[in-house]
């Protein structure tokens, strides 16, 4: 097992080969592996054995994998579903990329509802955090500047326009006075990390960008989508009642916004050789960037 640190991007090739190695150190069944989702992660499901691999991109965010792992175990204590680590060693290294091994969730292929995801949230935001886990303090810009730098030599032009649109945000956001009380917030908090199994359970997944922070970074990314086209007016409506508050009456929102689609639009800049599709969305997505005014008519990946 090797612990170098990978020096060119994540592709599917590169994830099977930590996947195979990952497996045998382990001791499973990879042989019909399939993979789920290929983003900010390589999923993998491994039928036989009913697991899912998560591979991230680099050794820089072997910590998020350790307290993914911690924060699993802290929900399903406290009540609310949860994706459940298996009894592996882990996080493991494989190749310069942190390898976590989780149950497979029995889905029912039904759609988590924005109802289903305040729910989930209003019960997250209220728990109080055990003194012996350690939260981080939100980073709400995560991996966004790693990500412009990492980017292909093809959007080396568009590099300095998405700095600078970073660095400005960071002054905005620095400048926000948030009406909530800072709680736990789970920090990618949309219906795709949410599997409802046969019986209706609603199991909350994707558990690395977890964080001590203000609630309202939850919340808006609902709202973005919202606002990009992915929801309709009634299921937004119903997703405040049920939470109880809605984002987009506070004046700080259009900052928290700005902030989403410059990190929707870097995370698909990761993928912009996965498809013709991607590399497409990317540009129009980019185009927004460009144009604070224009309509947005973003496609869902």
């Amino acid at each position: 097992m090797t612990t170098a640190q990978p020096e060119h991007p994540f592709i599917s090739a590169d994830a099977v080969t930590v996947l195979e190695e990952a497996c045998s150190d382990a001791g499973i069944q990879g042989d019909e592996a399939e993979l789920i989702r290929m983003g900010e992660n390589a999923l993998f499901r491994l039928p036989h054995d009913r697991i899912v691999v998560r591979i991230a991109r680099s050794i820089d965010v072997l910590g998020d994998a350790q307290k993914e792992v911690a924060v699993a175990s802290w929900l399903r204590e406290a009540g609310l579903p949860a994706v459940e680590p298996t009894a592996h060693r882990q996080p493991i290294v494989v190749q310069g990329r942190p390898v976590t091994f989780w149950k497979l969730i029995d889905d029912s292929g039904a759609k988590a509802t924005l109802v289903d995801l305040a729910r989930v949230l209003r019960i997250l935001h209220g728990l109080p955090v055990p003194p012996g886990l350690y939260l981080p303090s939100l980073d709400i810009f995560g991996r966004v500047s790693a990500r412009i730098a990492k980017a292909d030599s093809t959007l080396a032009a568009e590099r300095d326009f998405l700095f600078e649109r970073l660095h400005e945000l960071r002054r905005h956001y620095a400048s926000l006075d948030f009406p909530l009380p800072r709680s736990a917030v789970h920090g990618d908090a949309h219906q795709s990390n949410l599997i409802v199994r046969p019986n209706g359970e609603v199991v909350l997944i994707d558990l690395e960008r977890f964080a001590f922070g203000p609630p309202e970074s939850d919340l808006a990314l609902t709202a973005t989508e919202y606002l990009v086209g992915w929801h309709t007016d009634e299921a937004y409506a119903s997703f405040c009642e049920v939470y109880g508050f809605d984002i987009m009456s506070w004046d700080g929102f259009p900052v928290i916004r700005a902030i989403n689609e410059l990190k929707m639009t870097t995370w698909l800049m990761q993928n912009v050789h996965g498809s013709d599709r991607l590399a497409q969305e990317f540009r129009n997505r980019l185009a927004s960037l460009h144009d604070r005014n224009a309509p947005r008519a973003w496609q869902p990946f």
